[in-house]
């Protein structure tokens, strides 16, 4: 299949990596952090409006042409896609009118999480060309869910420091500490699915020749070393509270990371690579 052709499976990525990983962020901060309430339920809100366009749009579908790579799964597996992805949305949606009650937000939380874990799950072995292959695929969805939402919420709190300078700089310390360790977990996945091998079909070395040589170094090199090295200097930024370079630091890494995601299910689309 071109690249171009797997465009509304990559979109399905994209939408569904902003909103879960980005409400992942918000519960890890709200536990760890003396984050305002505003933000938290701000971005909340923010991914919920993601997960409903997902859903509304049957995003998490499986694409309109189908190959070895890719398949229409049990329509068991696309309802369950579809309950996760409601549940998620209406805990996300619900989560900043219910901030300033503990036990609620508590349920609210577990409830997102779950319901996105769900979707997540049953779109992988949903699309995977066998149950095998869906274990590393759910593995890549999640880690790119991660890094892709994890940088729009980093974006978003490094905002909240210009119109709230007397913040703590410790969420946004967390942020940058928690993206750099899901950026090294990329590379290291990248290095072992590279070298041994874990796509469907994809043995040892085979991403390093081909037609996507160009396409699996760019991944490398732009959206995996670049965002790491932005993170960390992120990171060290926000330590001083030089919070506007931490923001603007943040908006390089946000765009690079989700080039990187958008090369990430095309070439596994395309060409079954896991990168």
């Amino acid at each position: 299949m071109r690249i171009v052709d797997s465009l509304p499976w990559v979109v399905s990525v994209l939408v569904f990596s902003l909103a879960f990983g980005s409400f992942a962020f918000v519960v890890v901060s709200r536990w760890r952090t003396d984050a305002t309430r505003g933000y938290l339920g701000f971005t909340a809100f923010c991914a919920g409006l993601l997960a409903l366009f997902a859903l509304a749009t049957k995003l998490l579908g499986p694409p309109a042409a189908t190959e070895e790579v890719v398949r229409i799964g049990p329509a068991d597996l696309f309802m369950l896609r579809q309950v996760g992805l409601g549940v998620f949305a209406a805990a996300s949606l619900l989560y900043p009118m219910f901030i300033r009650r503990a036990r609620v937000t508590l349920v609210l939380e577990l409830a997102g999480v779950a319901g996105g874990a769900t979707a997540l799950a049953a779109a992988a072995f949903g699309w995977a060309a066998t149950a095998v292959d869906g274990v590393p695929l759910l593995v890549q969805l999640v880690v790119l869910s991660l890094a892709t939402g994890g940088s729009m919420a980093a974006v978003i709190l490094g905002h909240w420091y210009l119109v709230t300078p007397k913040i703590s700089e410790k969420p946004l310390v967390l942020q940058a500490r928690l993206l750099l360790a899901v950026i090294g977990l990329q590379v290291v996945l990248f290095v072992v699915w590279t070298t041994l091998g874990g796509g469907p079909g994809q043995g040892a070395f085979d991403a390093f020749s081909g037609s996507n040589l160009l396409l699996v170094i760019l991944r490398l090199v732009v959206t995996l070393m670049f965002p790491l090295a932005l993170t960390w200097m992120a990171w060290r930024t926000a330590l001083t509270r030089s919070m506007e370079s931490a923001t603007g630091l943040l908006y390089i890494n946000l765009a690079a990371v989700m080039a990187g995601t958008i090369g990430a299910a095309a070439l596994y689309i395309s060409s079954g690579l896991l990168l």
